[in-house]
């Protein structure tokens, strides 16, 4: 293994018994169907906050966005509103995979956190789940006033190709100026549908593999022209862009181009925190207990109480 010996100590357990995935036409079924149960095994922490779904307008023929809506039991006043989107490399997850961290966030941050269950490739590639972003974003701004929230307080968030969604959110609802958005977190994000080459040696080789990026890229994309809310670092102009939070491992796959963004954005004056996990594969959060997933979460939580309440 080239790049075991930079593994955090505390995550090698995690690399060294997770069971790879190859993702292929045919082996995508098969990944899907075993999700539910894995989502159901994943423990939920007792915390006072409220889940419930909710089925929002698509603006498509009557079609609905299925969405959970976590909030703290006790929410007063007006408060910030966190858009979220479940990682999966486009082709697979759930909001349900997140639950977990976003009850954590509703409870810390006493704001209400609302996860889009959005449309997956190959079935429904760009712009299809981007648009279903949009249609997300948009219903939190014309419902704020029933809801509670603060429109002005929006954030978009997410991870890996959630992040990707955020990051081209922020893209797509500056250049259409009808639904700002305050704050864009992202974790671990597929920020460019290119690999680096020449390939970094030392990412890549646990839990998320250029192999399967490469799959699920083309299963989104298609075989269209990538387009800035697609892949965000396609944009030429990042000018305007809300304050942004990147987190990522140092062995992460995307790590280069986390590092690429975050030097973009600060050109045109966009204000952007970057921290680079050393140690830590794409995933590094399934090993829940581990003290560098503790201090993500921790930074998770400084950044996004810092962007919506200051």
């Amino acid at each position: 293994m080239r790049s075991r010996h930079l593994v955090d100590p505390q995550l090698l357990p995690l690399i060294d018994n997770f069971v790879p995935m190859v993702f292929s036409d045919e082996t995508l079924p098969l990944i899907r169907a075993a999700l539910p149960a894995m989502v159901a095994a994943q423990p939920l922490p007792d915390l006072p906050v409220t889940v419930a779904q909710v089925h929002i307008d698509s603006g498509e023929d009557g079609r609905t966005i299925r969405c959970l809506q976590i909030q703290p039991d006790q929410r007063s006043g007006i408060t910030p509103a966190i858009l979220h989107f479940h990682g999966g490399g486009h082709v697979l997850g759930v909001p349900e995979m997140d639950l977990a961290q976003l009850m954590g966030w509703a409870n810390e941050l006493g704001c209400l956190i609302m996860s889009v269950d959005y449309r997956l490739a190959p079935e429904t590639p760009f712009p299809g789940p981007m648009e279903d972003a949009y249609a997300a974003l948009g219903w939190l701004h014309e419902e704020a006033q029933m809801l509670g929230i603060d429109p002005a307080r929006i954030a978009v968030s997410g991870t890996s190709a959630g992040g990707a969604m955020a990051a081209c959110l922020s893209l797509m609802a500056r250049d259409r100026g009808e639904f700002p958005i305050a704050f864009q977190h992202l974790e671990a994000p597929r920020l460019d549908d290119r690999l680096p080459d020449p390939a970094n040696p030392f990412t890549g080789e646990f839990v998320w593999t250029a192999a399967n990026s490469t799959y699920c890229r083309a299963a989104y994309l298609g075989n269209g022209d990538p387009s800035p809310y697609a892949s965000a670092a396609r944009a030429d102009d990042l000018s305007g862009l809300p304050p942004a939070y990147i987190g990522v491992g140092s062995l992460d796959l995307f790590v280069d181009e986390c590092l690429g963004y975050t030097a973009r954005l600060t050109r045109p004056g966009v204000s952007v925190e970057l921290i680079v996990y050393p140690g830590c594969c794409h995933g590094f959060k399934m090993a829940r207990d581990a003290p560098v997933t503790l201090r993500a979460e921790m930074d998770n939580v400084h950044a996004l109480r810092r962007a919506l309440f200051a």
